[in-house]
């Protein structure tokens, strides 16, 4: 029986460290600018709910499916900016530690893109509607926000 994707987390004031800094990377994409800290303080708070606010979304501050959806940008090989640094984050906190593999440079480049394939592929052995095309779209976002294959 094939598996499925995990739903998105439900991040809100006072979360730390997984996925804080994905989503402050994802904000600052969408020109919500915050200090990448790992900390759901309350300036994160307050560029949470302007941006649930531009996109009609119910304004609650919290980081649900919704606001998930709304906030994730589909990237693929020559993408640049924040929204690359959210995928390589992801990356990152799946080594375990900063330095070890990808880099977080905000350039969807060669190593990033075989970094996607490789989640993608791992994916695709349980679940083999996931394509692995080194895209990161709506599917392989869920499921490196939700944090499948971490730890």
């Amino acid at each position: 029986m094939a598996g499925s994707i995990q739903p998105f987390p439900l991040v809100r004031s006072g979360d730390r460290d997984h996925p804080v800094r994905t989503l402050q990377y994802l904000l600052r994409a969408h020109n919500h600018p915050v200090t990448v800290d790992g900390i759901f303080g309350a300036k994160t708070d307050a560029a949470v709910r302007a941006f649930q606010t531009d996109k009609h979304l119910a304004v609650d501050g919290i980081v649900g499916p919704n606001t998930w959806s709304a906030l994730i940008i589909t990237v693929k090989r020559g993408s640049q900016g924040d929204v690359v640094r959210g995928v390589q984050e992801e990356f990152v906190f799946r080594a375990g530690e900063p330095g070890q593999g990808l880099q977080i440079d905000g350039i969807f480049g060669p190593k990033t893109e075989a970094t996607v394939r490789g989640f993608q592929q791992a994916l695709h052995t349980d679940i083999p509607s996931v394509a692995v095309d080194g895209i990161v779209g709506p599917v392989t976002w869920q499921a490196l926000i939700s944090g499948m294959l971490a730890g």
